[in-house]
């Protein structure tokens, strides 16, 4: 094998939360994996400490194709104490013990924001022998593996397998469209046009989603990658018959539900 190859996954989960520099109260998703969210994922895969050093993962590239976008979805808490007793506040004591809040705060607000029903897929390139641990580790993880957040466990295998000699936009043109049922009926035609991103230290965007480190006691400081963006289009395995299809129950000349994609 050559020394360097892809390494493609298919990330697809009810729920995925790809977040960033988002903090406190409100998390935000991206709307596709991020460097640090995949990352994450391997050295989980792997069972690297959180203080682990990174540098061999950094120097992957990274590229991602968006089979099936999702649809966005907030999740609104309010957290109070039963007892009706002042919340904890994020500070510590000198024994390690939570303060109260300062004045007293006995309702919390937070807000999450997911993907539901989202696929990609995932390219990473490096190392032949760096990526072939990796694969062997997404396919035998010593932690559970989760999309962004441990509430989001990812559905069906992660692996697609290794790529040799494959640049990430061939390696993602190559995997055939992962989209649901659901999301097949509602492209009519023979191909699907898919957005992507690729690492590319001339590309025309700027993502900051590039860790320093998972350690919990000194927090994560984000940098900053260059990627291109560009459009893949695959086959949908569908005849094309030059006809109008409709929904299922709607009457020639007014369908209502089309314009949801029904």
């Amino acid at each position: 094998m050559s020394e360097q190859c892809v390494l493609v996954l298919r990330l697809a989960a009810p729920l995925q939360s790809w977040g960033g520099p988002s903090r406190y109260n409100r998390r935000d998703t991206q709307p596709q994996p991020t460097k640090s969210g995949v990352l994450g994922l391997l050295a989980a895969a792997e069972g690297r400490p959180r203080e682990a050093p990174l540098a061999d993962l950094l120097g992957l590239s990274l590229g991602v194709r968006v089979d099936q976008p999702g649809t966005l979805l907030r999740d609104y808490h309010t957290v109070s104490d039963y007892r009706n007793l002042p919340l904890p506040s994020a500070k510590v004591d000198a024994s390690g013990v939570q303060k109260k809040t300062s004045p007293a705060k006995y309702t919390h607000l937070t807000q999450r924001y997911y993907l539901q029903d989202a696929v990609f897929i995932v390219a990473l390139r490096g190392p032949t022998r760096l990526l072939q641990g990796l694969e062997h580790a997404v396919r035998h993880p010593v932690y559970p593996l989760s999309l962004g957040r441990r509430s989001c466990p990812p559905t069906g295998p992660i692996s697609f397998g290794l790529r040799p000699d494959a640049g990430l936009r061939d390696a993602l043109a190559e995997v055939p469209w992962q989209a649901s049922a659901h999301r097949r009926r509602q492209i009519r035609g023979p191909e699907v046009t898919l957005e992507a991103t690729v690492e590319d230290p001339s590309g025309e965007l700027l993502v900051e989603d590039v860790p320093d480190t998972f350690d919990l006691k000194t927090g994560t400081a984000f940098g900053q990658r260059a990627v291109h963006r560009l459009w893949i289009t695959l086959p949908t395995d569908r005849e094309a018959t030059g006809e109008t299809v409709l929904s299922p129950g709607a009457q020639a000349g007014h369908d209502p539900f089309s314009l949801l994609g029904w």
